[in-house]
């Protein structure tokens, strides 16, 4: 299979298609009726000319398309989520380093693989093994660990496996822009959004004039004052709202504005000092009128 100017290492592809339809070997030896021995060779690079029905087999049992092309026509080349994208096309790469590992440079204490639909990771910090129940604060120092971390891990449990990969396939594709159309051009509306799936969080304020607010000529001052932020639940932590703010500055800095303010509440005051505002000495009262 031609991809581009090289060839498909079909061992690799397998292990991705596997990975992405979350299946072991022996499950997908089993939709595909080929051997499980078989499938081992393949994707151990111990078969170089498997038979055509069998690598045919293989790939559409785990979710994949197999796509011919004559020399000199548009090629394709098979991605990690299972589709088949035109050659040339740039690929999508993640913003920050990607969590899993290449699975076949990672082994066991005894030297075995990993099944590669397991998305075996690198523990960097007690948050990225599952295991540390044992501990409220990944602060904790490795002097006070009450058992052996391992150096790798992984998520036995499937809903675990699809949540993580569905987050950091969003990081990998959320975009930002300015969606003001159809609004006062006071108003102010940023979106994060993944093309295909739609928003994922939203960031909304208005303008206000310091001359009306302090009843003084300051040259036509105006200023932001945020709404609110608004991330997707299950995508929050992901540095998608650090993103609609850092637009925001971005936006402010071109229309000419020089400060926003908000009013936060609980956890929300750490995220937005996290992101660069400051504490004011002058905190309004919070006041309620029922009718």
């Amino acid at each position: 299979m031609a991809a581009g100017r090289g060839v498909i290492d079909l061992g690799e592809a397998l292990r991705e298609l596997r990975r992405c339809a979350d299946l072991s070997q022996r499950e997908l030896a089993e939709r595909s009726g080929v051997p499980k021995s078989t499938l081992a060779r393949i994707e151990a690079g111990q078969d170089a000319r498997p038979a055509f029905r069998t690598v045919e087999r293989l790939i559409c049992a785990a979710g994949g398309e197999l796509v011919l092309a004559l020399p000199g026509n548009s090629c394709h080349a098979l991605t990690g989520d299972g589709r088949l994208t035109a050659a040339g096309e740039p690929p999508l790469t993640l913003d920050e380093e990607p969590t899993v590992e290449p699975p076949e440079e990672l082994r066991d204490e005894a030297g075995r693989r990993y099944p590669a639909h397991l998305d075996v990771r690198r523990v960097r910090t007690l948050k990225d093994w599952p295991a540390a129940w044992w501990v409220h604060s990944y602060t904790l120092p490795e002097r006070l660990w009450p058992v052996r971390v391992p150096e790798l891990t992984y998520d036995l449990d499937r809903a675990r496996r699809d949540e993580r990969r569905r987050r950091n396939w969003t990081r990998a594709r959320v975009r930002f822009r300015r969606a003001s159309e159809g609004l006062p051009a006071t108003s102010w509306r940023l979106l994060a959004e993944v093309p295909g799936a739609g928003p994922v969080g939203e960031l909304r304020a208005h303008e206000r004039s310091v001359d009306l607010l302090l009843g003084e000529e300051w040259g036509d001052q105006r200023e932001l004052v945020l709404e609110g932020v608004i991330v997707a639940p299950g995508l929050r932590t992901l540095g998608i709202g650090r993103g609609l703010i850092e637009l925001l500055s971005k936006e402010m800095a071109a229309a000419g504005l020089r400060a926003a303010h908000a009013i936060a509440e609980a956890g929300d005051v750490q995220f937005l000092l996290a992101c660069g505002f400051e504490l004011q000495a002058s905190r309004p009262s919070a006041l309620m009128l029922e009718v």
